[in-house]
């Protein structure tokens, strides 16, 4: 169930008002809606592939520049052996949640982000792996942890109070990029 207070959350965060939504499926740490999760067919009928979906606008713009540093590229030449069996079996996890929701013909072998054997749209991947936690999804977890956003630092244009919590924007854009975590 979607609230009203997160459905205008979220609406904000789109620039458009939100369609499809089922729940949110990651928070900021001050309760912001981050990722949502979306019906596989939106009301007009239209399929819908991505099951979750990366709505905070500073981690979409942080995914933008992973994916503007060339990083697709890098990682998809990491999937080989173990890290190509994980990405290949979050990707039959993914097809498997979004079923549960209901079965489209049109998406039956499509997940997000190029899974299993390719690697786009990193923030579907952030989103998956943020919605699921770290370990499902290998590149998904690369792109959280490169990422100069984070979940555990509310960066909200209008923050929800929460005592002690004190939200900022982020000022720094990193100019290099690595395949791991940055600190």
């Amino acid at each position: 169930m979607i609230s009203d207070e997160d459905l205008q959350i979220v609406s904000q965060h789109l620039g458009r008002p939100a369609r499809s939504m089922l729940e949110v499926s990651a928070r900021c740490i001050c309760g912001n809606p981050v990722v949502v999760k979306t019906k596989p067919r939106l009301e007009d009928g239209t399929p819908f592939p991505t099951l979750y979906y990366l709505t905070h606008p500073a981690a979409t713009a942080s995914m933008s520049r992973l994916e503007s540093a060339g990083l697709m590229a890098e990682w998809s030449n990491l999937l080989e052996d173990e890290i190509a069996e994980k990405y290949l079996k979050a990707h039959r996890g993914y097809l498997a949640e979004r079923e549960k929701i209901e079965f489209v013909e049109e998406l039956k072998e499509t997940s997000a982000g190029g899974m299993p054997t390719r690697v786009k749209r990193l923030h579907a991947l952030a989103a998956h792996s943020l919605a699921v936690g770290e370990g499902i999804n290998p590149i998904g977890d690369l792109a959280v942890a490169n990422s100069d956003w984070k979940i555990e630092k509310c960066q909200c244009d209008r923050p929800k109070e929460v005592p002690g919590l004190t939200c900022v924007l982020p000022r720094i854009i990193l100019n290099s990029f690595t395949t791991t975590p940055l600190n």
